[in-house]
C-alpha cells in the first residue's frame, strides 16, 4: 500500500486501492468524503487551491476555467444552487463553489473543443493542492445547471458552468443519513488493464 501521509484515514482504509508501487500517495490518498465539520476557510487558503489550479496545461494556453467560491455571505445561496440531495450533506462544507468553462477561444473566439477536458485538470490541480493543505474536496454533478448561470450572470453561448463542488475538513460521519455513512470510505478503482491499451486495438 501506498504511503498515507497526509491523511487521517489508516492503511486499512484504503485496502481497495491497489496503486503500483512508486505512484504518490497523494494520488491514492485522494477521495470525495460527504462529512464535513463546517469549519471556516479562510481567503488565503482558497487563493492557493486556486493559483494551484491557474499552472494547470490547456489549449492554446487559453486556460479557460473560471473559478466561483462561497463567501459566507453568500453561502446559502450557493448551497441553494445544488440539488437537494447534495444540499443535505454540503451544508457542512467550509466553502461550496461552482467551476465553468469558457467555451470559445479568446484567440479567434472558435469554438473550443477542449475546454472541458482542461477545466478538468484544472480541477484535479485544485483537489491535490487541498489535500497537501490537510482539505477535502467533493466535486458534484447534482447542481442547479440554468440557475447557477443564472446567479453567477454567465452568458451560456460564451461560458458554461461544469460542477459543482465542496471544499472542507473532514467531519464525523455519523451526521450523515445511514445510506451515505455506508458508502463513506474511499472507492476503489478499475484494474489497470481495463484503460490502457498499448500499441494497435
Amino acid at each position: 500500500m501506498a504511503n498515507t501521509q497526509n491523511t487521517d484515514l489508516q492503511d486499512d482504509d484504503f485496502a481497495n486501492r491497489d496503486a503500483l508501487a512508486g505512484v504518490d500517495a497523494l494520488f491514492v490518498t485522494r477521495w470525495s468524503p460527504r462529512a464535513f465539520d463546517s469549519s471556516a476557510i479562510d481567503d488565503a487558503t482558497i487563493a492557493r487551491l486556486v493559483d494551484a489550479a491557474r499552472w494547470s496545461p490547456s489549449c492554446f494556453n487559453e486556460q479557460p476555467w473560471r473559478f466561483y467560491t462561497s463567501t459566507p455571505e453568500t453561502f446559502a445561496d450557493y448551497l441553494d444552487l445544488l440539488l437537494e440531495g447534495n444540499q443535505a450533506w454540503a451544508a457542512n462544507a467550509g466553502v461550496i463553489g461552482f467551476l465553468a468553462g469558457k467555451t470559445r477561444f479568446d484567440r479567434n473566439g472558435n469554438n473550443n473543443d477542449s475546454f472541458a477536458l482542461d477545466c478538468g485538470a484544472a480541477w484535479m490541480a485544485l483537489t491535490l493542492q487541498a489535500r497537501i493543505e490537510g482539505l477535502y474536496t467533493h466535486g458534484m454533478a447534482g447542481i442547479k445547471h440554468e440557475a447557477v448561470q443564472a446567479y453567477l450572470g454567465l452568458d451560456p453561448e460564451e461560458e458554461r458552468v461544469l460542477m459543482g463542488f465542496a471544499i472542507g475538513r473532514r467531519g464525523d460521519k455519523k451526521q450523515l443519513d445511514a445510506a451515505l455513512q455506508e458508502r463513506e470510505a474511499p472507492s476503489g478503482r478499475r484494474a489497470l488493464a481495463e484503460i490502457w491499451r498499448r500499441g494497435a486495438g
